[in-house]
Order: structure tokens, then C-alpha cells, then sequence
């Protein structure tokens, strides 16, 4: 029952809206980041290297056969390069939103120090010093 209660709490926080909103839009800039990787940065990398379209790169293990509709078994790396690249631009333009969203904050000011409690000591001196300036 206190995982129930520990979860009621979590969910009437609102965070959770915060987070839902967070990967609505993170699938939405996702398929962005896909397609500017796909259609605009690979494109002329694959020019300069050659005319390599990196999406078709892969190892062949075993050739499947069309016929009987078995499918080839291989290692896809160059939707793996793809996949890296894109995540280097989310991870990239995730690190320059936070960046901006932190010099907005206003630095907060710290405050005044308190001055320290006199100690039992520091009283009675102040007590003598002071019937002693009376005196004279």
C-alpha cells in the first residue's frame, strides 16, 4: 500500500503533465532531428565520401529468400552512424536549450550572513568593559 500512496503523490505533483508534455514534444523534435540527419547531413557526406548512402551499409550474414519471404540477416552499421549522428544533434541541442534556460535565471543573491551569537564570554567582557568606561 505505500507504493500505491508513494505513487498518488508522484502523479498529483504535476510533474508527470511536465513530463508528458516533455516527450510529446521530444518524439516531435525526434522525427526533426531524423529527418534533418536523413534528408540534409547525410546526403552530402555521402557525396564527399563517395556517393556511400550510409542507410544501405551493412554486413550480410545470411541472404534471406524473397520466395519464401525470409528476410536477410545482417548487421545494419549504417543506420547505427545514422542513429549516433542524430543523437549527437539532440544531445547537442538539448545541452544549448539548458544552457539558455540557465543564464535566464537570475543568480540568487545570497544572503547577509547573521552575525554570530556573542558567547557567554564575550557578554561578561562586554559587561566589564562597559562599568569600566563608566568609572572613568
Amino acid at each position: 500500500m505505500a507504493i500505491i500512496k508513494e505513487f498518488k503523490e508522484f502523479a498529483m505533483r504535476g510533474n508527470v503533465v511536465d513530463l508528458a508534455v516533455g516527450v510529446i514534444i521530444g518524439a516531435a523534435f525526434g522525427k526533426i532531428v531524423t529527418s534533418l540527419v536523413n534528408d540534409v547531413i547525410m546526403p552530402p557526406i555521402g557525396y564527399l565520401t563517395g556517393g556511400i548512402d550510409f542507410k544501405n551499409l551493412k554486413v550480410l550474414i545470411k541472404e534471406g529468400d524473397p520466395a519464401k519471404k525470409i528476410a536477410d540477416v545482417s548487421i545494419n552499421y549504417g543506420n547505427f552512424i545514422n542513429t549516433v549522428i542524430e543523437f549527437l544533434i539532440v544531445a547537442f541541442c538539448i545541452f544549448m536549450v539548458v544552457k539558455a534556460i540557465n543564464s535566464l535565471k537570475k543568480p540568487e543573491e545570497a544572503a547577509p550572513a547573521a552575525e554570530p551569537v556573542p558567547t557567554k564570554e564575550e557578554i561578561l567582557l562586554t559587561e566589564i568593559r562597559d562599568l569600566l568606561a563608566k568609572k572613568a
